[in-house]
C-alpha cells in the first residue's frame, strides 16, 4: 500500500473519532445545562478543556460563579469547541479534516462511505453556534449518529485490505489518547473539589458504561470502581484495554512496514501498553502515573506507526 494512502486513511480514522468523541462529551454537557448546579457545569467545561489540552477563549478565565453567567459562558465555550475554524480540535475542524482525507483517498474507501461522510460534512459546513443553540443536544446527537453511520457503512462495504486496517488503527490510537486525557483531567480536577464523586457519573455516561457499571457494582458510584471499568474491563468497548487490544490486533494484521525498526518498535509498544493494564494496573498505587505511561505509549505508538509506514528513510526500506 502506498505510504500516502496509509497516511490518509489513518488520519481519516483519527479525525472522525475525535469529532465523535468530543460531540458526545458536548451532548452530555449541554444536557446538564438545564438542571445541574453551576459549579458542576463549570467543572464539566474545565474537564473538557483540560482533556483537549486547550485554553478557553480570551475573556472566559474561569468563569464567574453565578447562575446568570452560566448560559452565556456555555454558548461561548460550545462555539469554541464546536465551530471555531481556527481551533484544530473543534468538531467542525475534525470533521472537515476527516472528510478531506477521505476525499483524497476515495480510491481506498467505498463509494457509500464517501457519500455518507460527504453528506454529514455538507450538513454541518455552514452552521454556526447560533443556529443550533435552541436545541444543541439534538445537534451533537446527530453529529455522533452521522459518524456512527459512517463507521457502520465502512463495516458493511469496505474491502478488508490494508486501508481498512489503517483506518481502524487510527481510530484505536485516537480513542486511547482521548480516554487517557479525559481520565487524567477528571482525576486531577476531582482532587481539587470538595464535592464527593463530582464528574464520575458523567464519566460513565461519556463512555457508555453506566449500565455496565450498575449491573456489576450497583448504583453507588465509587471512583476506583469507575476507573477499573474504564481502564481495565476487556468487555467494555470504550475501555482503554479494549482500545489497546484493537490497536495491537490491527498492527498484527498489517504486514511489516518499510521502516523496519519503527515497525518493530510499534509492535513492542502496543504489547507493552496492554501489559501495563493487564499486569500493573490491579496492584497499582499511583494510578495516575500508570495512565500517563499508557498515554505516553500511545503517543510513541503513533510516532512509530508513521515511522514504519509513512516517514521512513529510504535506506531503511528492505524494498530499495
Amino acid at each position: 500500500m502506498l505510504s500516502r494512502s496509509a497516511q490518509g486513511v489513518y488520519w481519516m480514522g483519527r479525525y472522525l473519532t475525535r469529532a465523535q468523541y468530543l460531540s458526545h462529551l458536548l451532548e452530555l454537557h449541554v444536557q446538564a445545562l438545564v438542571d445541574r448546579p453551576v459549579g458542576e457545569i463549570h467543572f464539566g467545561w474545565r474537564r473538557i478543556y483540560r482533556a483537549m489540552k486547550r485554553l478557553p477563549p480570551p475573556g472566559e478565565e474561569w468563569l464567574p460563579e453565578a447562575d446568570e453567567f452560566a448560559l452565556a459562558d456555555s454558548f461561548t465555550l460550545a462555539d469554541d469547541l464546536t465551530f471555531d475554524r481556527t481551533n484544530p480540535e473543534s468538531v467542525w475542524s475534525s470533521l472537515e479534516r476527516g472528510r478531506e482525507n477521505a476525499r483524497q483517498m476515495r480510491h481506498c474507501i467505498s463509494a457509500e462511505m464517501w457519500t455518507c461522510l460527504n453528506r454529514a460534512y455538507l450538513w454541518m459546513r455552514d452552521l454556526e453556534a447560533v443556529d443550533i443553540w435552541r436545541t444543541p443536544e439534538a445537534f451533537y446527537s446527530r453529529t455522533c449518529n452521522e459518524i456512527h453511520n459512517f463507521i457502520g457503512v465502512a463495516d458493511a462495504t469496505m474491502y478488508r485490505g490494508p486501508a481498512w486496517r489503517f483506518m481502524r488503527l487510527g481510530r484505536a490510537i485516537e480513542r486511547i489518547q482521548l480516554v487517557v486525557s479525559l481520565i487524567l483531567a477528571q482525576t486531577d480536577l476531582s482532587r481539587r473539589t470538595r464535592i464527593p464523586n463530582l464528574g464520575w457519573p458523567s464519566m460513565l455516561r461519556a463512555h457508555r458504561a453506566a449500565e455496565a457499571y450498575s449491573r456489576i457494582h450497583g448504583i453507588e458510584i465509587q471512583p476506583d470502581r469507575v476507573l477499573d471499568l474504564l481502564v481495565a474491563d476487556p468487555l467494555l468497548p470504550a475501555s482503554l484495554l479494549s482500545s489497546l487490544r484493537a490497536a495491537a490486533g490491527e498492527l498484527d494484521a498489517i504486514e511489516t512496514g518499510p521502516g523496519v525498526e519503527a515497525d518493530a518498535a510499534a509492535r513492542r509498544l502496543s504489547g507493552r501498553a496492554c501489559a501495563i493494564i493487564l499486569y500493573d494496573w490491579p496492584e497499582a498505587e499511583e494510578r495516575d502515573d500508570l495512565i500517563r505511561r499508557v498515554g505516553q505509549c500511545a503517543r510513541d505508538l503513533h510516532d512509530a506507526v508513521l515511522g514504519a509506514f509513512v516517514d521512513y528513510a529510504i535506506e531503511d526500506s528492505p524494498l530499495r
